[in-house]
């Protein structure tokens, strides 16, 4: 009976850990910490967490702290938006950047019952006509992890970024295993298009982890600049536990045997 009840607890760990994977999606509150390389120097850590939703708002954050030699560089990215139809709706967006070199500030406001978005890059402000399509440079990040799961196939977003309105387009190169620290991941693999082959980015997604980024890569005239890679995550997903009262549990244990059982 204990080898019995051994193997059925351990399939059904197996069985609740793919039901977690299955159930969670882009939006799933989770955390993921990553490290940024420049070439084969490690500059230093960078982490993503989606908080879990105060009623239909959500807020996403970036925190980073990279240096080389004497020079650093520390930026804390926050985005608050909403949810409408797998359509992520901005709100707010701010970041601050500490370091070697000037500090700034952004900050962005999405006053859609205005009709206009204001955004301030470190003292230039600047209003643009309010868009549904427009995103903020985090939280479309999130937009872009929706899509894919969604099997949407343009992949083309409109940000506000840096007082301007930037667009970008990606193209999906194909299907790839990527081995790092962290682990091995089935992944799609993406470009960033550009009119130009000088610089070229390349990132890594893995399906069965709701599309996180496992890797991203950028090359300035052929040569590795910027190699980032994940090193740990997790998805505040929970699982109901399959026996939940008490009354269900003094059931189990009381429930006769089939005559055939092996003991």
């Amino acid at each position: 009976m204990s080898r019995k009840l051994s193997i059925i607890f351990a399939v059904s760990l197996l069985f609740t850990s793919n039901i977690v994977i299955a159930d969670t999606t882009p939006l799933t509150p989770h955390t993921a910490e990553y490290q940024v390389n420049y070439g084969s120097i490690e500059l230093g850590r960078a982490r993503y967490i989606l908080a879990a939703p105060e009623g239909d708002q959500f807020r996403y954050r970036f925190d980073s702290d990279v240096s080389l030699l004497m020079l650093s560089d520390q930026r804390h990215i926050r985005s608050e938006f909403t949810l409408d139809n797998n359509q992520l709706i901005p709100m707010r967006y701010s970041v601050e950047r500490t370091g070697t070199g000037p500090n700034f500030r952004e900050q962005i406001a999405f006053a859609k019952g205005q009709n206009v978005v204001h955004s301030r890059y470190k003292d230039e402000r600047a209003k643009f006509p309010y868009d549904e399509q427009l995103f903020d440079p985090l939280m479309v990040q999130l937009q872009f992890r929706l899509d894919m799961a969604a099997e949407k196939e343009e992949l083309h977003y409109t940000m506000v970024k840096e007082g301007e309105i930037d667009d970008y387009g990606f193209k999906i190169v194909g299907k790839e295993r990527v081995n790092i620290e962290s682990g091995s991941y089935q992944t799609i693999k993406f470009e960033v298009k550009r009119d130009s082959t000088k610089r070229q980015t390349f990132f890594w997604m893995a399906p069965e982890l709701s599309y996180l980024p496992i890797r991203l890569t950028h090359f300035e005239k052929g040569s590795k600049q910027l190699d980032i890679t994940l090193l740990n995550y997790k998805f505040e997903q929970k699982v109901a536990p399959i026996i939940t009262t008490p009354e269900q549990a003094l059931t189990e244990t009381t429930k006769p045997q089939d005559a055939g059982s092996d003991n």
